[in-house]
C-alpha cells in the first residue's frame, strides 16, 4: 500500500467513508422501521419489505452482519488515513492528525449524518440497502453465526439467553398511543371509537345503565286500561314489567308483539304476559367487552343489572354499548349540546344533580372523578359527607360549585363554572 499514490489513497479513503455510512444508515433505518408498516408492506407484496422481513426475523444476525461490515471498513479507513497522514505530516504528526481528523470525519459523514437521515426516512434506505444485505448475509453466514456463537456465549455466562422473539404486539396503552399519534392519518372521530373500543375493558355496566329510578316500566297488577295507556305512551320498543316491586320482575315485553295481539283482539293481561320474554341479568361490574360478548352469545339486547345481593339496580341495553363507542346517536350531534347541562350568559351550567359523571365528561370535556359516585349528587353527597342546604358553595375537583335546588334528600340542581377550573395536579409543589 505504500506504493500506492496519494490520489489513489485519497480515493480508496473516500470508497471506505462511503461504505462506512452505507453500514452506519442501513442499521439505524432497519432498527427503527416501523415494522406494522412493514407488515402491511409485505401483504401488499413490496419486494423490498418482503426482504427487510427476512433480515429481522434474525436481528442478532443482522447486526453482527452490519457490525462486522463497519468495523472492517472503519479500521481500513484508519490504516490508509494513517499512510496518507503520514506521508503529509511526517511520522510525529501524522498520527495525531489522523486520531482527530479521521474522527471528525468518520463522525459527521459516516455516523451522524447518515444515521439522523435514516431515522427520518427508514424505508428510503433500508428497502435498497436490503437488496445488498440479503445476499451478503448469506456469504458470511459462517462468520456471523461463529461471532454470535461467541456472544451468546459470554451472554450465557452473566445468566442472558437470547430469545428468538417475534412477538411484537402491543399493550392496550400501546396501541391507544399509536392511534392518538396517527394524527390526521385516522380522522379525529375514528380516532375516538378506537380509543372508546380500547376503553370498554375499563367501563362496566353500573358505568353506563339506566338508574333504577328511571327505569320505564308497569306493573301488571295496576288496572288494565291503566297498563294499556302506559304501553300506548312507551317511549321504548322494550317495557318492563313486574309484580308490585320492580324487585320482582316478570320479564320484558316488546311492543310489537302487544301490537300484534291488539290486531288480533286477543289483547288480554294473560296474552301480555304470555308474550314477555325472560330477563338477562348481569352484574353491575361487568366490563362492557364482556357484557356486549354475552349479548351477542345469548343474542339479548337489553339485561337488567343486578349488586351482589341479586337486587336490581338499573337497566342496560346494546344500543347504550353501541353509544359508548360511537357517542350519541340518538341526538343532536352538536359538540357542546348537553341533555343535562344547560349554559347560561354568564359562562357557567345548570346542571341536573341525577346527570351521569362519565356522560358529562365526554360532552363537556370536564375532569370530574369517575372512580366512585356515578352521578353528580352522589359525588358532592360523598364530598361533604352530609346532606347540604341550597346556595352552598364549593369546589369540587377544581370546578366551583353552587348547590341550587334540593329535593328531599337529593341534590336537583348545580351550577358548575367551568372557566374558573383549577387543575390541582398541574400545579407546581411549594
Amino acid at each position: 500500500m505504500d506504493q500506492l499514490s496519494d490520489t489513489t489513497l485519497y480515493l480508496i479513503l473516500v470508497i471506505l467513508i462511503i461504505l462506512s455510512a452505507y453500514f452506519s444508515s442501513s442499521e439505524t433505518s432497519l432498527m427503527s422501521i416501523n415494522r406494522y408498516r412493514l407488515k402491511h408492506l409485505c401483504k401488499e407484496g413490496d419486494r423490498g419489505a418482503n426482504r427487510v422481513s427476512k433480515l429481522l426475523k434474525r436481528p442478532d444476525r443482522l447486526i453482527g452482519l452490519i457490525l462486522i461490515g463497519n468495523n472492517l471498513v472503519n479500521i481500513a479507513a484508519t490504516m490508509v488515513a494513517t499512510i496518507l497522514f503520514v506521508r503529509i505530516f511526517g511520522d510525529f504528526y501524522g498520527p495525531i492528525a489522523v486520531t482527530v481528523g479521521l474522527t471528525i470525519i468518520v463522525l459527521v459523514f459516516a455516523e451522524v449524518t447518515p444515521k439522523t437521515y435514516a431515522a427520518l426516512h427508514p424505508e428510503k434506505i433500508a428497502f435498497p440497502s436490503s437488496f445488498i444485505l440479503v445476499p451478503l448475509l448469506v456469504i458470511m453466514t459462517p462468520l456471523v453465526k461463529g461471532i454470535n456463537t461467541i456472544t451468546n456465549g459470554i451472554l450465557y455466562l452473566f445468566g442472558l439467553r437470547q430469545i428468538n422473539n417475534e412477538d411484537d404486539g402491543l399493550s392496550r396503552d400501546e396501541l391507544r398511543t399509536v392511534v392518538y399519534e396517527a394524527g390526521n392519518l385516522i380522522p379525529k372521530k375514528h380516532r375516538d371509537m378506537l380509543v372508546s373500543v380500547l376503553e370498554l375493558e375499563n367501563v362496566t355496566a353500573e358505568d353506563i345503565m339506566v338508574p333504577r329510578g328511571e327505569i320505564f316500566a308497569i306493573d301488571i297488577n295496576d288496572d288494565w286500561k291503566y297498563i294499556q295507556k302506559q304501553l300506548t305512551h312507551a317511549q321504548h320498543t322494550r317495557v318492563l314489567l313486574y309484580r308490585d316491586s320492580i324487585d320482582d320482575a316478570v320479564g320484558f315485553v316488546h311492543l310489537r308483539d302487544a301490537l300484534r295481539l291488539l290486531s288480533k283482539d286477543q289483547f288480554t293481561k294473560a296474552t301480555m304476559l304470555r308474550a314477555v320474554k325472560e330477563i338477562y341479568y348481569t352484574p353491575e361490574s361487568t366490563p362492557l367487552h364482556k357484557l356486549m360478548f354475552k349479548f351477542q352469545q345469548e343474542r339479548e339486547r337489553i339485561g337488567l343489572v343486578v349488586d351482589e345481593y341479586g337486587d336490581i339496580q338499573g337497566l342496560v341495553t346494546l344500543e347504550d354499548i353501541l353509544e359508548e363507542i360511537i357517542g350519541d346517536y340518538t341526538t343532536t350531534m352538536l359538540p357542546d349540546y348537553s341533555k343535562e347541562a344547560v349554559k347560561q350568559q354568564d359562562g357557567s351550567f345548570l346542571v341536573d344533580g341525577g346527570a351521569n359523571i362519565r356522560e358529562l365528561n365526554k360532552e363537556m370535556q370536564w375532569h370530574f372523578p369517575t372512580d366512585g359516585p356515578k352521578t353528580i349528587n352522589g359525588l358532592i353527597l360523598e364530598f361533604l359527607e352530609d346532606i347540604p342546604e341550597n346556595n352552598i358553595s364549593l369546589r369540587l375537583a377544581g370546578y366551583p360549585v353552587e348547590i341550587i335546588d334540593i329535593s328531599g334528600n337529593m341534590i336537583k340542581t348545580v351550577r358548575i363554572q367551568p372557566e374558573f377550573y383549577v387543575d390541582y395536579e398541574a400545579q407546581p409543589d411549594d
